[in-house]
């Protein structure tokens, strides 16, 4: 049977003379990646596996956006900021994301939102759509990592950000692929991204029906999805390693992904899903939602276990297609305050000449505190702790 495979190629003669090599004047070209897709059969995959340019290959997958558990009308009023901007200390700190590239892998982005006005918004489409945001969840996941204040309300973390990535990966639907999710990735190392958002999950589900309808009985469908399954989860954890292996010789960046939103706390505690693709690829940070209650800050009940932090996720106000507010619920709305508050220990980092990937995400993990939390609450819920902003 032939399928189309993601494949990346180094440069460079063999994966081993990539890691050894020291840095030199074109250091940051020995660590770049090339993407192709071929459409391969058994015979052609293993002959390209020995490639020794070739550092991973992965079955194309359906991919689609975490997509929000919850659209709610605003409760918040005008004149104060976001729960989650407070939560999150970004009211307190000094820094606000000056000199610090964004990239928002998502629908695209309403650019004409006042939320991101006299920013410059570099975009690339890799859906075929076109520009633009016709779904919202782009603009709004946004909002929340950069936005202006909209009609008196603080919505943006990092709201001093003046330059962002708006890589279209997800089509209207909330659809795309995880060669679009690839190739943006590595679009935005390329354009200098300090930190990347992505709020995109994979659609095992999807992926298992497509080949069922391409005529494959159902077990052997679930298993060829679930063996595309392993090799795009090393595919992205190869992507993760090339981010580190970049800020080696060039600019320091961090991968940040929300945890997915497919728990059903309410139904029952042990309904639990585990942390899905890409966010639990190696190097990538995931992220959990927490919602209020009167003793604290608590898991939502539809975010996945095992993130690594977590943020506010619940009924999160931040910026609505066509203008104005919307509240959305999901752990696509955690992982844009973490974006935001990365992007700020980002700014701290670069006035002291210290960035690199390891200190940014080490400042970003050791900012994260549980005091807040509601007594009982679980590490593997709430990973460790919520995240939070630099001071100085």
């Amino acid at each position: 049977m032939m399928r189309d495979y993601v494949i990346l190629r180094t440069g460079i003669a063999s994966v081993a003379s990539m890691l050894v090599a020291p840095p030199d004047a074109a250091g940051a070209n020995r660590y770049r990646i090339e993407v192709d897709v071929d459409r391969l059969n058994a015979r052609s995959l293993a002959a390209l596996s020995r490639d020794p340019r070739v550092v991973a290959i992965a079955p194309t997958l359906p991919m689609c956006l975490v997509a929000p558990a919850r659209i709610d009308p605003v409760l918040e009023a005008p004149g104060k900021l976001t729960w989650g901007v407070e939560a999150v200390g970004a009211a307190l700190s000094k820094r606000t994301g000056e000199g610090v590239t964004v990239a928002v892998l998502d629908t695209g982005i309403d650019a004409s939102h006042p939320a991101f006005a006299g920013m410059s918004l570099v975009h690339m489409d890799f859906t075929g759509e076109g520009g633009g945001d016709a779904n919202g969840h782009g603009t709004h996941c946004a909002g929340t990592i950069f936005g202006r204040d909209v009609d008196g309300l603080r919505i943006g973390v990092a709201r001093g950000t003046r330059r962002a990535l708006i890589g279209k990966v997800l089509d209207q639907t909330g659809a795309g692929t995880s060669e679009q999710i690839v190739r943006a990735m590595l679009w935005a190392i390329e354009e200098g991204a300090h930190v990347i958002s992505i709020s995109i999950g994979m659609n095992f589900p999807g992926y298992v029906q497509q080949m069922v309808e391409a005529g494959l009985p159902v077990d052997l469908a679930t298993s060829r999805a679930l063996e595309g399954y392993r090799a795009n989860v090393r595919l992205f954890d190869t992507l993760a390693a090339h981010v580190k292996a970049r800020s080696e010789v060039g600019q320091a960046a961090i991968v940040i992904a929300a945890a997915g939103n497919e728990s059903r706390r309410q139904l029952s505690e042990d309904f639990e899903v585990a942390v899905s693709p890409p966010a639990n690829s190696d190097g990538i940070i995931s992220v959990a939602a927490l919602g209020q209650s009167p003793t604290g800050l608590v898991a939502a009940d539809f975010s996945n276990t095992g993130a690594h932090l977590s943020a506010p996720g619940v009924q999160v106000v931040s910026a609505a297609l066509g203008g104005g507010l919307t509240s959305m619920s999901g752990t696509s709305m955690a992982a844009p305050h973490v974006a935001g508050v990365a992007a700020l220990w980002a700014e701290q980092l670069l006035a002291t000449a210290r960035l690199n990937t390891f200190a940014l995400s080490a400042k970003l993990a050791g900012s994260a505190i549980t005091k807040r939390l509601a007594d009982g609450f679980h590490s593997s819920d709430v990973g460790a702790g919520i995240v939070q902003s630099p001071l100085d």
